[in-house]
């Protein structure tokens, strides 16, 4: 059976690695990735942080790291915005590592939903909304990454991977390995 969506996609990777390999020899070439992903990458990185200024400066940040490091960029099977994420990541971590300010972790309502199917069928969405704020400060950066990543931001295993630089299959048994480890917690109360 052929995959329609990565058949959708190959023209948009290909037209994307254009656009960096011009990049990385004239830096106006990389207008047009920045103005694809700056959106989307200011989302998450606000999601972090709960700061539109900060959030402003650290999404400059990862896009001047983009640029500054794009001939180190290497296409492996994963979008450009994988790569993004991954710089995105780096840079809010080294805030909260810097600044010893507290990580915010926000959670709609779709997001949750598709979490909360993932954990249980026993518990009621109510539950989970008030208990899983508690649940999440208990895991630890990398497990709460994990868990943004896949349920809040929607990433696919093969980019979180990417982001992560871990495998498609550790992404996955981590990710499964988080979920019941905060069902444990969640009986604990």
């Amino acid at each position: 059976m052929v995959d329609t969506k990565s058949l959708s996609r190959k023209p948009d990777i290909e037209q994307e690695a254009v656009l960096i390999r011009k990049a990385v020899n004239d830096p106006e070439q990389f207008r047009p990735l920045y103005n694809k992903y700056f959106k989307e990458i200011f989302r998450y990185v606000f999601k972090r942080v709960g700061d539109k200024e900060l959030t402003a400066d650290l999404t400059q940040q990862v896009f001047l790291s983009a640029l500054t490091n794009l001939a180190k960029y290497q296409f492996r099977g994963a979008p450009f915005a994988s790569w993004l994420y991954r710089i995105a990541s780096n840079q809010c971590m080294d805030y909260f590592r810097k600044s010893k300010r507290v990580r915010h972790v926000v959670i709609e309502e779709s997001a949750l939903v598709n979490l909360v199917d993932e954990l249980t069928s026993d518990q009621t969405i109510e539950e989970w909304h008030q208990r899983l704020p508690q649940i999440l400060e208990l895991l630890t950066e990398a497990e709460l990454q994990l868990i943004e990543l896949r349920f809040f931001e929607a990433r696919p295993f093969k980019e979180i991977a990417e982001i992560l630089e871990l495998t498609e299959n550790n992404a996955k048994v981590r990710t499964y390995r988080v979920l019941d480890k905060m069902k444990k917690l969640f009986v604990q109360r």
